[in-house]
Formats: C-alpha cells, sequence, structure tokens
C-alpha cells in the first residue's frame, strides 16, 4: 500500500473503532463493515443492509490472534485455515461466548476468513479486531466492485467510504463448516470444493 491509502486505513480504522460503519474493498467486492463486537454499529449494519433478522454476519480478521478471539479454530479446521489464509476461504467455527448474536445468528457459530486483500487485513489490524464482512449492497442486491456503483441510500447510512480502486470481482468466498462428520460445503465459491475437501 501507498502512504496514502495507509493514512486512509489508519482513519477507517478509527471510525470503526469509535463503533462506526465503513465500506472497504475486499479480494472480491466491497464490503461493508463495523466491529464484530460492537453491538449498536451491528443494528445499524442490518438495517442500512436491509438484512433479515436472524441471517448470521460473516466476518474477517487481520490474523490468527483476531480469529481466535471470536472463535475457536482447531483440528482440520486449523489444518484448513494453515493452507487457504489468507485467501476466500470462510470456516464457519464454534464462537467464542459473549459474541453478538446478531453476528452468529443465534447458531453458535461463525463464519470467519482472514482475507487474501492487503487492505482489507490492514484495517481489521487498524480496528483492533474482526470486522463484518457482508457485501455492500441492500440485501438482493448486486455487489458492488467500485465505490461508484454503491447504493445511494447505503452509502449514506454508512460513516466513511474507504476508496481502494476497483476490486476484482468473480466469485465470493468459498463457505465450509468442519464437524465432527467431516466437512461439509455451505456455498460454492472461488476455491474448488474438491481442493477443499481433499485437505487432511
Amino acid at each position: 500500500m501507498d502512504a496514502e491509502l495507509e493514512r486512509r486505513v489508519a482513519a477507517a480504522g478509527e471510525v470503526l473503532r469509535r463503533g462506526g460503519i465503513v465500506v472497504y474493498p475486499t479480494e472480491t467486492f466491497y464490503g461493508l463493515g463495523a466491529l464484530a463486537r460492537a453491538g449498536g454499529a451491528l443494528d445499524r449494519l442490518a438495517r442500512a443492509k436491509l438484512r433479515p433478522e436472524g441471517k448470521p454476519l460473516p466476518l474477517l480478521a487481520a490474523d490468527r490472534a483476531q480469529v481466535e478471539e471470536v472463535a475457536v479454530l482447531r483440528g482440520r479446521a486449523a489444518r484448513l485455515a494453515e493452507r487457504f489464509w489468507p485467501g476466500p476461504l470462510t470456516l464457519v467455527l464454534p464462537a467464542r461466548l459473549g459474541l453478538s448474536a446478531a453476528v452468529t445468528g443465534g447458531t453458535g457459530t461463525v463464519g470467519i476468513r482472514i482475507p487474501g486483500s492487503e487492505v482489507a487485513r490492514a484495517l481489521a489490524a487498524a480496528a483492533g479486531g474482526a470486522l463484518v464482512s457482508t457485501s455492500a449492497n441492500p440485501s438482493g442486491g448486486p455487489p458492488p466492485a467500485r465505490v461508484e456503483d454503491l447504493d445511494q441510500a447505503l452509502r449514506e447510512a454508512v460513516d466513511l467510504v474507504l476508496d481502494g480502486g476497483a476490486t476484482p470481482g468473480g466469485l465470493p468466498s468459498t463457505v465450509v463448516e468442519v464437524g465432527p462428520e467431516g466437512v461439509r460445503v455451505v456455498r460454492a465459491g472461488a476455491i474448488a470444493v474438491e481442493r477443499v475437501l481433499a485437505s487432511p
């Protein structure tokens, strides 16, 4: 990242630390984010996105330490993380106690990844914790690859838009849950399911 983008990431991190909502680039599309433990911001985010109640919110983290603040990562799930992170693999893991039902959807689990995007990782680091990483569009709408494509009502509902240029687009992250019976595919995506299932 150049110095100007680093400065803007630091400013966006401060907005998040204060309980704000930020639009930011990921390795696929632009995401809509708030700190996973900022309850008021999560409520605002759900309203801005017109998201149905009870639907879990995926997270992203800067590093393994941030993942383990909100989720239990061990066994085969930890091995998948070692192989595919940073990158577009979301692991559905047991949630740590105290994580908001707005994030877990009341399931006791949380979907999380360390993203391939350097900007997204830097933003989570600057914010000091795992971030919500839902696409920056009203529910049912197309995810934006550029800030110019953002829905106007959603743009007005957030506290800051971090413009990192056009994102690559493409498929969303692959989502899997690792349980006692093995790996269950929740959503096919950017990483071939066969590669994930073949990993020990």
